[in-house]
């Protein structure tokens, strides 16, 4: 990393951030620190989440917050009453942060986990910015909203959805891919042999708005195998959900010659995973970006999708939306039918695999770093 004279500090909060958390918000939340980092500025990230001795992301400071009776995972109603019996102490903290790192802008990566409902006081010079990754719980996004100077969403889809609350600044900045695109565009010979025999592959953390169960129970049949990874992130709808929607998609997979379930994979295993795939399915009911489908793209990997939320976004501008797409209504089956038809067809799959990975080289991390800081300045 190299340090200008208009190098700037940021500060980026995510009370569960972790390396190698199953989920995207982290993902994206390390992407965009490796991004601002490698364009020469000093991004740090709070979080009071327990870390292993090497976070592997250069450039980055993670500073550990204190953030008592909460252990991860847990759900908001818990999360939101220790930060509201904290708020104080917290607000501290931050300053603390902000002084020791001479941070620019405090990016708070949600109103609730990222702890931009703080009512904290901070210098003047200081951007108080919110990422908007999903759409706040209301009981968060009022006093979150109405104390940022800048708001940050992802999509057009959560712009949309948070459309009349209030903000007055608000940029689309997308998510960053955490490991830019590969300067090598796909082999051909390697993704023709991936068409013919490789598995298709499922990834997602274990939350019932992904859809992999409603997948497993309709996969019976299929001749292609069917490989999926699902893990548990540092938040859950409800204390024990994660484990019970893994139970069930345990039993779902059992007995099925064709359906392989295995567990969490580190960040720096997703991308390679994902290039083993002859086509990622993508079968969640809503999604705000579509980090996975993005990072299958990112290594020439086909995506079939739900035409829901962000989805379009990401893959019509390959030009080839119309065989990777599928009305949500048709259910998981037509994804199944979809991503057949495209893999026993040699011409369109060449060519969808260098269109998805062209289209993904639009979100390196460097370049979301910059739109970022245009953003906060």
């Amino acid at each position: 990393m190299t340090v200008t004279p208009t190098s700037k500090g940021v500060l980026l909060v995510l009370v569960s951030w972790t390396p190698n958390a199953p989920a995207g918000i982290e993902r994206a939340t390390a992407a965009l620190a490796v991004g601002l980092a490698q364009a020469g500025h000093r991004p740090a990230i709070a979080t009071a989440a327990p870390q292993p001795p090497d976070i592997g992301l250069p450039g980055v400071t993670v500073e550990r917050l204190r953030l008592t009776d909460v252990t991860f995972p847990c759900d908001d109603v818990t999360l939101r009453r220790a930060v509201t019996w904290q708020d104080t102490a917290l607000s501290r903290q931050i300053a603390e942060l902000i002084t020791l790192h001479r941070v620019d802008t405090v990016l708070f990566t949600d109103a609730l986990w990222g702890l931009g409902r703080l009512r904290g006081d901070f210098p003047g010079h200081v951007h108080r910015a919110l990422a908007a990754h999903v759409r706040p719980a209301t009981l968060d996004a009022g006093p979150a909203l109405a104390r940022a100077t800048r708001v940050i969403v992802p999509s057009p889809t959560v712009a949309d959805e948070i459309a009349g609350w209030g903000p007055r600044v608000m940029r689309v900045i997308p998510n960053a891919l955490l490991a830019d695109p590969a300067v090598t565009p796909p082999d051909p010979q390697h993704r023709e042999g991936l068409r013919r025999a490789g598995p298709v592959r499922v990834l997602a953390r274990l939350g019932p708005e992904k859809g992999v169960a409603e997948l497993l129970e309709a996969a019976h049949g299929w001749d292609r195998p069917v490989e999926v990874a699902l893990a548990e992130a540092g938040f859950e709808d409800a204390t024990g959900s994660q484990a019970d929607l893994l139970e069930h998609c345990r039993a779902l997979a059992a007995g099925r010659r064709n359906i392989t379930l295995r567990g969490a994979l580190a960040w720096s295993e997703v991308l390679p995973w994902l290039a083993g795939a002859a086509a990622v399915i993508v079968p969640s009911h809503q999604e705000t970006f579509g980090l996975v489908a993005l990072e299958a793209m990112s290594v020439g990997t086909p995506v079939v999708a739900y035409r829901v939320g962000n989805l379009p976004a990401l893959i019509e501008p390959t030009g080839h939306g119309q065989y990777l797409l599928v009305d949500h209504e048709a259910g998981p089956a037509a994804l199944h039918k979809t991503a057949q038809t495209l893999l026993e067809d040699d011409i369109l799959y060449g060519a969808t695999t260098q269109a998805v990975y062209r289209r993904a080289s639009d979100f390196a991390s460097h370049r979301i770093a910059e739109l970022f800081i245009e953003a906060v300045s």
